[in-house]
């Protein structure tokens, strides 16, 4: 057994690229290892921004020899087929044996694949890998053919035991592997050789190189943490920074600086964001006031005056960066003071949200109304959600957010506390983003929970009314995640009522107004065609009417007048489907079975996503319990016996069963039981307890197993057979009173 290590040293390294280039290394060297039929223990990737290394250990010295047997073609076969065999064996005619087969008799090759040393294979692998490397970017440098994300100047390939180590031969485009590398690139810049991977280790880090990234992460952030503990103030955390920054030294030394008292003034967010984009540099909070005041940076050297020209340095250009911030900061709050918000966003119509749906001013004004419908069902002020709305984009037309995009919504609560308006309206300019993703916390403040929802529902039903959805793995328009965050809203806050109700309007009205601008659909038909759904044509009315308002004429230009309303239905429909595609998706990822999902979608009411949650919620509990899974057992049954009978005799077995009838003491409890549980299910669905409802079903299981156990449904007396028929049609139709279980796994 021996140990490999690797490392392929070059310029500096994308920090975000590091990451996934170690893992590749380890991937594919192991891999071809074993493939190549050698063996080993563990093996560890590391990064810096100048190498990628790779410790493999308990290599296998050899692959092993195999003997393999292969069946070749007939005896008496083509002539062609029988060399293309021996080819792929690498044998002749002398070599091969003949043996019985069912079909006759066939040509046998005995292959034998000697073993082959553990560096030879070790060479053919690394090659192979490095001429393959998987960089998201790579170059070409000098007048070598070899791609590498930076220029590759040495690759250390060593194979030690405890007798010493061995150079892995390896040429690569003139690069000869060796068993030296290079520490730091300013402090300790000389070569020097290496025997196994502890001595690699201890030399890189002799020669001021931390290889385990894990390592120079954590000494940034204790050196940080307790520079700024010593002076009363605290880190600000940001994982994304601090594996960023460990990816930018091979040597961290931790610097802290204060910001200058002109600048302690901008919001906090503000000065978070410039220093990080621009400089890299954590934020140091004052605990007590909450404020950003100082930063800490990292160097890559050590220096002879302890870093203090490094930070003097960075202090200068920090300066210039906070000034440009203060610059756009003050021009904001004043355009704020002068126009209020909606001046500052009246910028917004020239600027195109998408080609089809109009500008980002016309969007607003559906937010706008959208949010004032909705208000009432989420418990907020209808007048203050349409505020909040017209409002709350206002910032993307603001310099600040001109420079830092991902400010967008913070910058809007700012503007809207300085230009008068209520707390309630500047939480929801910073909150109706929200969720963004999978982690983020839902609001619950309901005028935001209004425009949030209304802004999201706007762009899904005017996609849909475009007929831009998502397809496979692609969702250009982040439509997926709408979706979920709509979800994420309706269940966070326990929203009540069907989603289909909350889309109908904004997707008829997107339908509208594109026939109202297209060729193809003119305007509105004079004569509103009669809808399966009265509120779709209640809604096309109304559009009728605000369109003759704005001096479009009603005419009979449609060839089919059911065109609106059929698209409308259509979209409706497919949306509420793709809710539930997503609602699905959602639940699996809490635990939900996708079975016990599909068993409360059959449900009625399933566009109301809270109640559809809670059902399959107590659904779930009950099939995880003895009495629930053997109770979906003795459903199936009953419901396969009575659905098997009634397609023999072509009837439907319906009809109450008579407890008078019953003969065995089994019956008459199972009468019994299903008495008492409808009596506890009914109210307990009326009053949507779904716990205590599937509570009351499981309850069933003992006398259903008993019932199948001592009486035989089939009975030879017909009346007997048919009522027994008709009881077990009354445990399906109890137990379908809570959720479909034909449609359960079981």
């Amino acid at each position: 057994m021996a140990d490999l290590l690797i490392e392929l040293f070059s310029e500096e390294i994308p920090a975000r690229m590091q990451a996934g280039a170690s893992d590749a290394l380890k991937k594919l060297v192991t891999d071809g290892l074993v493939d190549a039929g050698l063996t080993y223990a563990h093996a560890t990737a590391f990064a810096t921004p100048r190498r990628l290394a790779l410790a493999v250990q308990g290599l296998s010295d050899h692959s092993p020899t195999l003997c393999e047997e292969r069946r070749g073609p007939k005896v008496g076969a083509p002539e062609k087929a029988i060399e293309g065999f021996l080819r792929s064996t690498g044998l002749s005619m002398d070599d091969l044996s003949i043996q019985d087969d069912k079909k006759g008799q066939v040509y046998i090759a005995h292959v034998t694949t000697e073993g082959r040393a553990a560096p030879v294979i070790v060479a053919e692998v690394l090659e192979r890998t490095i001429r393959n490397f998987p960089w998201p970017k790579s170059m070409r440098w000098g007048t070598g053919s070899l791609r590498w994300v930076r220029p590759l100047h040495s690759i250390l390939c060593i194979l030690s035991q405890e007798d010493g180590a061995q150079v892995v031969p390896l040429d690569v485009d003139g690069i000869v592997s060796g068993d030296t590398t290079r520490g730091h690139r300013f402090m300790v810049p000389d070569t020097f050789s290496v025997a196994n991977f502890e001595d690699y280790a201890a030399k890189l880090k002799r020669a001021k190189v931390i290889l385990d990234p894990a390592e120079r992460a954590g000494h940034i952030w204790n050196e940080a943490s307790q520079l700024a503990f010593a002076q009363g103030l605290e880190l600000v955390e940001d994982k994304g920074l601090l594996a960023e920054v460990a990816g930018l030294v091979e040597w961290p030394v931790v610097l802290m600086g204060r910001i200058e008292e002109q600048f302690l003034d901008l919001p906090p967010e503000v000065l978070q964001t410039s220093m990080k984009e621009h400089q890299k540099f954590f934020s140091v909070r004052d605990p007590k006031a909450g404020q950003i005041v100082g930063f800490v940076t990292v160097a890559n050297r050590d220096t002879a005056d302890q870093g203090a020209t490094i930070l003097a340095g960075n202090q200068k250009v920090l300066a210039a960066r906070l000034s440009d911030a203060k610059f756009f900061w003050d021009n904001d709050l004043r355009l704020v003071s002068d126009v209020k918000l909606e001046g500052m966003g009246a910028g917004l119509s020239d600027v195109t949200f998408h080609n089809k749906l109009g500008s980002q001013a016309d969007r607003i004004e559906r937010i706008a109304a959208l949010a004032r419908e909705i208000a009432p069902l989420l418990g907020a002020d209808a007048e203050m959600a349409e505020q909040a709305a017209r409002v709350a984009k206002a910032d993307l037309r603001s310099g600040m957010v001109g420079e830092f995009p991902e400010l967008q919504g913070v910058m809007g609560r700012y503007y809207a506390l300085k230009g008068g308006y209520a707390p309630e309206v500047a939480d929801a300019c910073r909150d109706h983003y929200s969720p963004l993703g999978p982690s983020d916390d839902v609001p619950t403040a309901p005028v935001t929970v209004a425009v949030a929802l209304a802004d999201k529902l706007d762009t899904l039903t005017g996609f849909w009314a475009i007929d831009e959805k998502p397809t496979g793995s692609k969702d250009p328009f982040a439509l997926r995640r709408a979706a979920l965050g709509v979800i994420r809203l309706v269940l966070g806050n326990k929203v009540r009522g069907g989603i289909t109700s909350m889309l109908m309007k904004p997707i008829v009205n997107h339908i509208v107004d594109l026939a109202m601008k297209s060729n193809e659909y003119f305007a509105l038909s004079s004569q509103i065609p009669e809808s399966q759904d009265p509120q779709i044509r209640q809604i096309l009315l109304e559009a009728k009417m605000q369109a003759t308002k704005v001096g479009i004429e009603a005419i009979e230009a449609l060839r089919d007048e059911k065109t609106l309303q059929n698209k409308s239905e259509f979209a409706i429909n497919d949306l509420t489907n793709f809710f539930h595609d997503r609602l699905k998706v959602y639940l699996r990822d809490q635990g939900v079975r996708h079975d016990v999902i599909d068993a409360c979608l059959a449900m009625p009411n399933n566009d109301d996503l809270t109640l559809l949650v809670k059902r399959a919620e107590a659904l779930s509990d009950l099939l995880k319990t003895d009495d629930g899974e053997n109770l979906l057992q003795g459903f199936k049954r009953a419901n396969n016996i009575l659905t098997q009978a009634e397609e023999k005799d072509g009837v439907e077995y319906s009809f109450g069963p008579e407890p008078k009838l019953a003969e065995t003491d089994a019956e008459r409890a199972l009468f019994a039981a299903l008495d008492h549980a409808e009596a506890a299910i009914t109210p307990a669905m009326a009053s949507e307890d779904f716990a205590t409802a599937m509570h009351a079903m499981a309850g069933l299981r003992a006398p259903i197993d008993a019932f199948f156990d001592a009486v035989q449904i089939n009975a030879e007396n017909q009346i007997l057979r048919r009522n027994r028929l008709n009881l077990l049609h009354r445990i399906r139709a109890t137990c379908l009173q809570v959720a479909d279980l034909t449609k359960v796994n079981g």
